[in-house]
């Protein structure tokens, strides 16, 4: 048995990982390399495999760096089964039709060659194959399970049992008690496990005072009479914030002023998030049967075409602007980062992880002058960073993860980290658990 890693080795994205067993070789993932540039150029680099001798792909969630490179593996000749949560395979679709929308913008401005197209995501889409959660689902002599991973609907994280040895690969740990999505399902026998370190070397903030930190930042910033932009991953994190906003709104606990969701693949999620129901936590489900549709409240405006989002210009402030992408690296959210940045009054929330060379890590880390769509924008307004409203779990939860497994693993593999979360979480691990870990680079392969 062998693993190799070949995407997510010492850094945050581009998960996948390839697992060769008799003569049976396989992916956990295939995802998109994403930092400064949405598309970076390595996403054009020649898989270190043949996608035609692939049989498998097993894929945790459908966030873009774990299902970005599955046109491109299919183009290279892969034909076989992609295994998926059936809510994963709907979000999946709607993830990859709109990253063609940001890469044509980016072929346009800035002359890039789209990594794929339209019909390279239809035969994409005619591969999946649908397992629930729990589920047993044979692959020769593999035992393969999707358990709840709490990070986004549908995500997970899979077991394999293979030779009577038991493989964990984590994908993106979910938060602890986020609105919506249930909390993560327990580890139960391991051997192996590979596993995300993306908070390696953080405890977030409180959960308990999560929404009374937005809160906060939305009642100063519609008191100086500004804009609240929020740049949020349009998957979970942008319907956590929906969440917490109708709560908030319920209660009087802000003022009333217009509030826009300018994501039109968020405004898609939200439909496939009112298809399954049954993932939601217990709060959810209980707010659904009373009639209380958390996604459409007073004062929300979802934009849909490039001239609703153009009109919410015309909106005076205080307004509240949620668009993605996530790390502004692409999307709406520069159009409104252009116009209000240098807007002493304003405020930008970062609610998500912001991956080196990416704009939102420049402004986290302080810088006073930024570049947007070749201009030079002075920033003036107040940047304000929400850990809690992170989708990944942080150290502690990690941490408690492993030690509450069934079987404790032999061996972990860490990986989708920057090195310091990841040395950090290394060094614990091994001091409070007394477990090997290893942190293996992009090309490394390991006889199991």
């Amino acid at each position: 048995m062998k693993l190799s890693f070949f995407g997510a080795a010492q850094e945050v994205t581009g998960s996948c990982y390839l697992l060769e067993h008799n003569n049976l070789k396989f992916l956990v993932d295939c995802g998109m390399f994403q930092g400064g540039d949405f598309n970076e150029q390595r996403n054009n680099d020649v898989f270190p495999f043949d996608p035609k001798i692939i049989s498998v792909v097993i894929i945790t969630h459908a966030h873009l760096d774990h299902i970005g490179r599955l046109t491109k593996l299919v183009k290279e000749g892969f034909n076989g089964v992609i295994y998926a949560n059936p809510a994963t395979i709907d979000l999946a679709e709607i993830v990859l039709r709109d990253a063609i929308e940001v890469m044509r913008y980016q072929a346009k401005k800035f002359g890039e060659v789209p990594l794929f197209e339209e019909e390279d995501v239809n035969k994409v889409m005619k591969l999946f194959k649908a397992v629930e959660y729990n589920q047993i689902q044979k692959i020769d002599d593999i035992r393969l399970v999707f358990r709840d991973a709490g990070h986004i609907l549908g995500s997970s994280f899979t077991e394999l049992e293979i030779e009577g040895k038991h493989f964990v690969f984590s994908g993106d740990i979910g938060n602890a008690h986020v609105p919506i999505v249930k909390e993560t399902r327990p580890l139960g026998d391991v051997d192996y496990l590979i596993m995300e370190s993306t908070y390696g070397n953080v405890n977030h903030e409180d959960a308990n005072k999560r929404i009374y930190s937005f809160q906060e930042a939305i009642v100063h910033t519609i008191k100086r009479g500004g804009v609240l932009m929020v740049p949020a991953f349009s998957l979970e994190r942008t319907q956590e914030l929906l969440y917490e906003l109708n709560n908030l709104i319920d209660n009087n606990l802000i003022p009333r002023v217009p509030i826009f969701l300018d994501s039109p693949m968020a405004a898609n999620a939200i439909i496939v998030y009112e298809r399954y129901p049954e993932y939601f936590d217990e709060a959810a489900k209980y707010l659904i049967g009373r009639g209380d549709n958390f996604f459409d409240f007073p004062g929300l405006k979802i934009t849909h075409g490039v001239q609703e989002s153009k009109a919410i210009n015309d909106v005076p402030a205080p307004k509240i602007i949620i668009a993605g992408s996530g790390m502004m690296n692409g999307g709406r959210i520069l159009h409104h980062l252009l116009r209000y940045l240098s807007d002493p009054k304003s405020c930008l929330l970062v609610v998500g992880y912001q991956s080196r060379g990416t704009l939102g890590r420049r402004l986290l880390d302080g810088d006073k002058t930024v570049r947007i769509y070749s201009q030079e924008v002075k920033v003036h307004a107040e940047i304000k960073q929400l850990t809690s409203y992170s989708a990944h779990g942080d150290q502690q939860k990690l941490l408690s993860w492993v030690k509450e497994a069934k079987t404790q693993p032999k061996k972990i593999f860490l990986v989708h980290g920057d090195n310091d979360q990841m040395m950090t979480l290394k060094d614990r691990i091994q001091t409070d658990l007394n477990i090997e870990v290893e942190t293996p680079s992009f090309g490394t392969t390991i006889e199991l």
